[in-house]
């Protein structure tokens, strides 16, 4: 008898979309303890939000055009990603602190934003 020549190989892995891309994560068993779920994107996007937000507030800028001319970016944009300054407290702080990563794009999240609090939850986090 000869030995077969071909061998498989089988390795858990998971696609996930993130931001509208998929993304191979390892098995949850292979995932390093310090390495935080949460894409820097999603948490770069938040910031920005709570900055516009502040400016708005404290009278800095007057207008979401104002902020969209200084950024080069377009007003719909603004104020579409200002809405992730409005999210829940409980989601913000499993996103940011506890780094839970979110189970929806940035767009979804936004959109997420006009719910209400508890639904907020259910509805970024699952």
């Amino acid at each position: 008898m000869s030995a077969p020549t071909t061998m498989r190989v089988f390795i858990p892995l998971t696609i996930r979309k993130r931001n509208g891309r998929p993304k191979i994560l390892p098995p949850t068993d292979m995932i390093p303890a310090n390495e935080g779920g949460v894409d820097p994107h999603v948490l770069k996007a938040i910031a920005k939000a709570w900055s516009w937000r502040r400016k708005l507030e404290t009278g800095a800028v007057g207008t979401i055009q104002d902020i969209a001319q200084a950024e080069d970016v377009s007003d719909r944009y603004v104020g579409r990603m200002l809405r992730l300054a409005y999210l829940a407290p409980a989601v913000l702080e499993k996103i940011l602190i506890a780094r839970v990563s979110p189970a929806v794009s940035l767009k979804d999240m936004a959109m997420a934003a006009e719910l209400t609090w508890v639904e907020q939850e259910a509805a970024v986090i699952g």
